[in-house]
C-alpha cells in the first residue's frame, strides 16, 4: 500500500484525463461546495434566467477544475491502465 500524501484530495482516473473520486474529506467537501452552488442556481434562476445559471455554473466550476487538477494524486496527465 502507498501512503498518501495529505495534500491528495483526488485519485487519478485510471484511464483518461483528469481527477478520480475524492479520498479525502476535502475533496468531498469541494464536490458538495460545487453540487450546493449548482443546486442553489437552479432552484433561483431555470426558467426565468437561463444565461444566469449558465454563467453561476461556468464561475463555481473553473475552482473546482483547479482544485481538483492541484490535490489530485500524481497529478493531471493521460493515464492508460497500466500504472
Amino acid at each position: 500500500m502507498t501512503r498518501r500524501d495529505p495534500n491528495d484530495w483526488f485519485a487519478p482516473k485510471r484511464f483518461g484525463y483528469g481527477a478520480g473520486r475524492p479520498i479525502a474529506w476535502q475533496g468531498w467537501a469541494a464536490i458538495g461546495l460545487h453540487s450546493a452552488a449548482c443546486i442553489a442556481a437552479a432552484a433561483l434562476f431555470v426558467p426565468r434566467h437561463i444565461a444566469v445559471f449558465v454563467a453561476i455554473l461556468a464561475i463555481a466550476t473553473v475552482p473546482l477544475i483547479l482544485v481538483s487538477a492541484q490535490h489530485t494524486r500524481g497529478g493531471w496527465k493521460w493515464r492508460w491502465g497500466d500504472e
